[in-house]
Parts: C-alpha cells; sequence; structure tokens
C-alpha cells in the first residue's frame, strides 16, 4: 500500500512538472510528438500564395506537428486528387467549389484575400481591343481564375470569347514564360508576373481583379477530412493564418523573400508585397455574396439549382477567431 501511495506521489510530481514546462516553454512536449503529414497541392508560385511559403520556412507547420509537402499539378486534377487521397489541400478554392457543385463531397474551409490582383498583360503591338482578335492569349487552365476573368475582361472590351485564343499553360508561371518568349500575344497574370513583364517591355492592358466575384487563394479538402482529421485541418489553417501575420509584420524580410524565390527586383518585390498584403482577408474567410457570384458565372456554363445553399460549399468554423 505504501508503494502505491509513492507511485501517486511520484505521478503528481510528474503531472507538475509536465504543466511547469508547458507554461515556460509552450509547445516543447508536444515537439517529442511524430509529426502529421499533410500534402498541400498548388497549381503554380506566386506571390499569392507567400503565406504558404512562410509557414513552411518560418516553422509555423512545425510548431503546429506538422510536416507540410508542396506537391504541383493541375487545377483540373485536384478534387480527384484529395479524393483519391493524394492530397489533403489545395489552394485554389474556386476549384473546390466548381466540383462541389457537381457533386462532389469538398468543402472551403480557408480564403486569404478578400478581392483578386489578375491583370491581362500584353505585347506592345496591342493597343486596342481589336487588337487582340485572332491573338493567342495565355491563362493556366480552363474553368480557372484566369479564364473566368479573362472571358470579363473580353466582355468588357466588347469583345467575343470565340474571337480570341485562349491557350492553357497549367500555371501562371507558365504563362509568363509563354508571354516572355513571344508565344502569345497576352497573359493573365498576378503578381510578381505583372511587374516583372512589364520592365520587360511588355504593358499592362486592362486590370480584371474587379470584373467577377470569384474566390482567390485558400484551402478546399474533403468532408471526411474535415469528419475524421478536423484537428489536423484546424492546425493547418492556423499555421497558415499564423503566416499571414507574419507577413503582413515583417515587411522587410518579405520582401526579401520574393526576390529570392522569384528572380524580381526590389522594386517589382515591394509592389508585389504592397498589392498582395492590401488584398489579405482580415481573418480568412469570404463572403457568401462573392461565392453567390462565383455560382453565377458557373451557371452561364452548366445548369445549377437556383436554391444551392452557398454555404454548403464553405466552412470556416475551423478558422482561429482569435485572428
Amino acid at each position: 500500500m505504501g508503494q502505491l501511495r509513492g507511485l501517486l506521489r511520484h505521478g503528481r510530481h510528474v503531472t507538475a512538472l509536465a504543466l511547469i514546462i508547458e507554461l515556460s516553454h509552450p509547445g516543447w512536449l508536444n515537439a517529442a510528438e511524430p509529426q502529421q503529414k499533410v500534402r498541400i497541392g498548388y497549381p503554380s508560385p506566386a506571390v499569392s500564395t507567400l503565406p504558404f511559403d512562410i509557414a513552411k520556412e518560418k516553422g509555423f507547420y512545425a510548431k503546429a506537428g506538422l510536416d507540410v509537402e508542396y506537391i504541383q499539378m493541375r487545377t483540373a486534377i485536384a478534387p480527384q486528387a484529395i479524393l483519391n487521397g493524394n492530397i489533403n489541400f489545395f489552394t485554389s478554392p474556386q476549384a473546390g467549389i466548381s466540383a462541389a457543385v457537381s457533386g462532389l463531397p469538398l468543402v472551403v474551409v480557408l480564403v486569404l484575400y478578400k478581392d483578386t490582383p489578375w491583370i491581362l498583360i500584353t505585347s506592345k503591338e496591342i493597343n486596342k481591343p481589336q487588337d487582340l482578335t485572332g491573338k493567342k492569349i495565355a491563362i493556366s487552365d480552363l474553368r480557372s481564375s484566369p479564364y473566368y476573368f479573362a472571358r470579363a475582361g473580353f466582355k468588357k472590351l466588347g469583345l467575343d470569347d470565340k474571337q480570341v485564343n485562349l491557350v492553357t499553360t497549367g500555371g501562371t508561371a507558365n504563362s509568363f514564360a509563354a508571354l516572355t518568349s513571344n508565344l502569345v500575344a497576352g497573359a493573365v497574370l498576378s503578381p510578381p508576373f505583372d511587374d516583372k513583364a512589364v520592365s520587360l517591355g511588355f504593358k499592362k492592358f486592362l486590370f480584371l481583379g474587379d470584373l467577377a466575384d470569384i474566390p482567390y487563394v485558400g484551402l478546399f479538402t474533403s468532408q471526411a477530412e474535415i469528419q475524421n482529421h478536423r484537428d489536423r485541418v484546424k492546425r493547418t489553417i492556423a499555421a497558415v493564418m499564423d503566416a499571414t501575420a507574419w507577413e503582413r509584420a515583417n515587411r522587410s524580410e518579405a520582401i526579401k523573400m520574393i526576390v529570392a524565390k522569384f528572380k524580381v527586383s526590389q522594386s517589382e518585390a515591394e509592389r508585389s508585397y504592397e498589392t498582395m498584403t492590401s488584398l489579405l482577408s482580415p481573418d480568412g474567410s469570404i463572403s457568401l455574396k462573392k461565392i453567390r457570384g462565383y455560382l453565377g458565372l458557373l451557371r452561364e456554363e452548366r445548369p445549377i439549382p437556383d436554391d444551392l445553399d452557398a454555404e454548403k460549399l464553405v466552412d470556416f468554423s475551423l478558422i482561429p477567431s482569435s485572428r
């Protein structure tokens, strides 16, 4: 009996010691636990996805007990890749919504930006809308954000979709490469590729970012992932939100990262930083109005019930409320 009392006293001492360690050095005890593997797919590197780079390089994932791997893939295959278990998340919310309205069990859990920076960059020879007739314009993929913004831009310019040839490249970086190799007359680009193209002699022809309601960069996943690994989803989101806070608070270092990652000048990196941080969502969510606006675009292509509940396409309850 005395031996049992001794063990109980020892157990209390160990528990108290563990509490002291955790209070004085948060995360030390969890650090000993094996990190959970998470795979995040993305279509193309850009300044818009810098928070994901920051989360990895500055240790926010590791602090959350996650071992994150990034896998580049075309947007079109991402929904099935999630359902097959090849990846846990993908960074294009609009792709998740498009697949969800087709019946796939997918849901958007994070949107990093309240608006988008897309812009049509063209060669110097393009001076008026009619000059685009018969020309090739690079976009990342069919039914991607650049695809819808390009179509909205053509409509504003008084052009029919059939008058311009859209060329898919697989990602914004590839669209930039196609433009600067003179394989196309224009491209739908985002920072830093827009200013980088201008510095090479191309022109900003039309700002597209305010022409359509489309969610821009975040995370979508499967309903099964949320049901079976809710804590992992919450920790992934929290780490990315910590990274966005770091990006806002560390302007100089974030700009250095942009210069190094995208091989742009200091001034190009500064403009890209200012553009993207000004568009960041304050809380990682997006208004249902923008979701419904995107559903309106999708209805132009396929039948979607008028009474489809936009709230069922998103779940922002896993975003840390303290941020």
